[in-house]
């Protein structure tokens, strides 16, 4: 269900940028409960086209800058983004990307505002599986 959008600052081989898309996907599965299956995920390298505040809130970042937008259904909790921050962070902490060039943001969509083929509103009438009874 989350349309993924991971923006790089400088040039990634295409090998690297997998391993950045794995470790976010690995992250929504894990923290909150996305399918393994429901990866849907745009990576792209624009270099002089990201515009950054190298020090804004007093963190330091780098042109190594990995911006994350992830458009999701509404309904999750604070506890439960907060952990999505902290596992991203984390996993792509683990392949060499400081936490400090790590930007995420969380766009929330109502359920019936997704269409996943064949001109349906896939949820508008019935939850996902993962999210029946929310």
């Amino acid at each position: 269900m989350p349309l993924v959008t991971i923006t790089l600052k400088r040039e990634r081989p295409a090998p690297e940028r997998r391993v950045i898309a794995d470790a976010v996907h690995a992250a929504l599965v894990d923290s909150i409960g996305i399918p393994p299956d429901d990866r849907f995920q745009v990576v792209s390298h624009l270099f002089d086209d990201v515009i950054y505040d190298p020090l804004y809130l007093g963190i330091a970042r780098t042109d190594d800058l990995v911006m994350i937008q992830v458009h999701l259904s509404t309904g999750r909790s604070v506890a439960q983004k907060k952990a999505l921050f902290a596992a991203i962070a984390a996993n792509l902490g683990g392949i060499g990307i400081r936490p400090e060039d790590v930007l995420v943001t969380l766009v929330e969509i109502a359920r019936e505002n997704w269409s996943f083929g064949h001109g349906l509103a896939t949820y508008a009438d019935v939850a996902p599986p993962h999210l029946a009874g929310t």
